[in-house]
């Protein structure tokens, strides 16, 4: 698939087939994520894959807005480690663009995902946190439930010209 189709055609996946994701793929989407930029090349992401059905089904007892997770084959918390940033407070905007190079890896593979928001809600972080003994210097980011679509997702075009300034507002 190529770039733009794929930017064009992921949409946010909350259904899941029954059928498990092969590690290998996993590996695929963590390594397209870590290719994701960083201010001073700090890469300061930690990735956390749960597929352990007790940790996902207790997923949204602490996410309001986590029962997917419950029913995903698995799902890979993004974490920001603060320990190994060059630039501190870059790490929120490091670790959201490997967030996003996940999804459109996953999407390109045939997976599906969706971006649960875990920071900066700090009942979510410190529900994360317990649940997976998280260090304090990673902070939970997000979490994506990951799977093969029950539907895939299909083009839109959202495009908004009145969004678009030139040479100032």
């Amino acid at each position: 698939m190529d770039t733009l189709k794929a930017i064009h055609t992921r949409r946010s996946i909350r259904a899941y087939q029954d059928k498990p994701v092969d590690q290998q793929l996993v590996e695929e989407i963590i390594g397209a994520a870590m290719m994701a930029p960083s201010a001073g090349n700090a890469r300061p992401w930690q990735f956390i894959v749960l597929d352990d059905p007790a940790i996902l089904q207790a997923i949204p007892r602490i996410h309001p807005h986590g029962a997917m997770a419950a029913e995903a084959p698995l799902a890979i918390v993004i974490c920001g480690d603060t320990s190994l940033e060059k630039y501190p407070g870059n790490w929120i905007a490091d670790c959201s663009a490997a967030t996003q190079n996940l999804l459109l890896a996953a999407h390109a593979c045939g997976l599906g995902g969706v971006w649960t928001g875990l920071y900066p809600e700090e009942d979510r972080i410190q529900g994360f946190r317990q649940l997976l003994g998280l260090p304090e210097s990673v902070v939970p980011l997000a979490l994506i439930p990951v799977g093969y679509p029950v539907r895939p997702g299909t083009r839109q075009d959202r495009y908004e010209a009145a969004k678009i300034h030139r040479n100032g507002w």
